[in-house]
């Protein structure tokens, strides 16, 4: 018998303060507060998707670099770009386009955790 799983999925990420990066993920990705335990230094927020939860858990130090990197699918990249700027998101570089498949634009969270916007070019 295989795993049984749910229809939930939580990615973690590593901070440096709670109170900053639940401020930083509300104010510019939009996500909300699930709960949060100050005894363990951990919070949990909602995406814009059902199921899927980003945990924040506060660290001395963060390290940079390997790990796994969040793509958040948009559905208008240059929207989101205007977006990410006006918070004065720290991006890495431009957007890039794969012809014919899909534009992604690298983006980081206060502590220099990697993320991605991306927006599908396939049809049908």
């Amino acid at each position: 018998m295989g795993l049984q799983f749910v229809p939930e999925v939580t990615a973690s990420m590593a901070v440096t303060s709670l109170d900053k990066s639940i401020d930083w993920y509300q104010t510019v990705l939009g996500f909300n507060l699930l709960y949060r335990a100050d005894e363990i230094g951990w919070c949990e927020m909602s995406t814009h998707m059902p199921g899927v939860n980003v945990g924040l858990s506060e660290n001395q130090t963060v390290p940079q670099g390997g790990g796994a990197t969040n793509v958040w699918t948009v559905s208008d990249i240059e929207a989101g770009k205007a977006h990410l700027e006006a918070h004065g998101v720290k991006m890495d570089g431009d957007i890039q386009t794969v012809p014919e498949l899909v534009r992604l634009l690298t983006f980081y969270d206060p502590d220099g955790n990697a993320m991605m916007l991306a927006q599908s070019l396939q049809t049908g």
